[in-house]
């Protein structure tokens, strides 16, 4: 079986350790709790080649990019960048750590997931904006509160990543 490090980077409270809880243990906590330095954990994904063990590294949030621990980052084959719809400077940020992905990492697969969609009365987010960056990587709309798009936006990172 292949292992496949993948790395979730946001700005604080995007919900990064959220989708991980409800992705790999199927649970929500309203609770909100910061990570601090970096939480591993672990899920196996069936793909169209057979079952990938993604290793998942829950950084913590960050809002400048230069601050990151780039140690964290090496070794990985995909990178999941989180936007809070609900927060319009999320995706200014998310933007800026793409664009070192991009330039740093450019054989990794990358994939953003626009979380809260759930808040749908809450959201900040510029559609044209996003629609940019559509064309540059995938954009999945998902909730860690109902579980909406989570298994479905980590499923196709895995197959991206092959």
């Amino acid at each position: 079986m292949q292992q496949r490090k993948v790395c979730l980077i946001g700005s604080f409270a995007v919900g990064k350790t959220s989708l991980l809880q409800r992705f790999v243990f199927s649970r929500f906590a309203d609770k909100y709790l910061t990570t601090v330095g970096v939480k591993i954990d672990r899920k196996i994904v069936p793909t169209s080649r057979g079952s990938v063990s993604l290793i998942l590294w829950d950084l913590a949030g960050e809002d400048e990019f230069q601050s990151l621990q780039t140690a964290y980052l090496r070794g990985s084959a995909g990178f999941v960048v989180v936007i809070d719809c609900t927060r319009n400077e999320t995706m200014q940020q998310a933007r800026a750590h793409l664009e070192f992905l991009d330039e740093e990492f450019p054989n990794a697969a990358k994939t953003i997931f626009v979380n809260k969609v759930d808040l749908e009365n809450a959201w900040d987010l510029e559609q044209q904006e996003l629609s940019s960056l559509e064309k540059l990587h995938p954009v999945h709309r998902t909730s860690a509160k109902t579980g909406a798009n989570v298994e479905e936006a980590f499923h196709d990172l895995a197959e991206a990543m092959g």
